[in-house]
């Protein structure tokens, strides 16, 4: 898959939008740290976390997305369509976060809802409530996610699924860890550079994906799969 390495720089774009959501979650994290390499074990726990959730629900929307395109009629190119809506999606996250284009609407300033099933966990002196605590994390509303799930679902496999939300999960770890320590590692002028070549590259893998779709339409999936080692069992 050609895209990882956009996929794990759009992760920069994900973790930039955690921190405008739930922020303090990093900060909370390490409140009860007695040193900053115990935060950083906690901040890495936390992010493994997150991780996990990612990966299972990409490994979930590769299956469901294989599932898809085995009950539909042979026509139907189902893979072939989800990677064009992810492409789309990707690109109009991505260009809403380079600022060429504003949203119409204002998002409403809800609370956090999530902060209070998460404080226990956050406030934890264990691994375990930091793991947990990120797991928990990994299921907050975000249409970055969304858009990587649907490419994760145009993969129609549970290994592409899985690996590809695994990856986007570890672009978002150094921007959240970085935070998690205090926000010293990065000046602004330096997140602002990072978040702009994330946006580009989430643009970048959604033409991709776009390109793949239009690609593969019109062509025997069956066939691209008995010719693939991860799409069949060798049967």
């Amino acid at each position: 898959m050609i895209e990882l390495p956009l996929v794990f720089t759009s992760g920069i774009l994900g973790s930039s939008h955690c921190i405008g959501m739930c922020g303090p979650f990093a900060l909370a994290i390490g409140s009860e740290s007695i040193s900053w390499k115990a935060n950083l074990v906690r901040q890495l726990i936390y992010s493994v976390g997150r991780i996990f959730t990612y990966t299972v629900l990409g490994a979930t929307a590769g299956f469901a997305g294989m599932r898809l395109a085995e009950s539909l009629p042979s026509m139907v190119n189902v893979p072939a369509m989800l990677a064009i809506f992810a492409g789309l999606f990707l690109v109009y996250q991505g260009v809403l976060a380079t600022g060429l284009i504003q949203r119409k609407w204002k998002k409403a300033n809800l609370p956090c809802l999530s902060g209070s099933i998460l404080k226990s966990f956050l406030s934890g002196r264990s691994y375990r409530d930091m793991l947990l605590a990120g797991v928990f994390t990994g299921f907050l509303p975000c249409g970055l996610v969304y858009a990587f799930l649907a490419m994760a679902a145009g993969t129609a496999n549970m290994f592409a699924g899985a690996l590809l939300m695994a990856v986007f999960g570890m672009g978002t770890v150094p921007i959240m860890v970085a935070t998690g320590l205090g926000g010293s590692l990065l000046s602004i002028a330096s997140r602002k550079k990072l978040f702009h070549a994330a946006a580009w590259s989430v643009i970048i893998a959604g033409c991709l994906s776009i390109g793949r779709g239009v690609a593969f339409f019109g062509t025997d999936v069956h066939a691209a799969e008995s010719a693939c080692p991860f799409c069949h069992d060798g049967q």
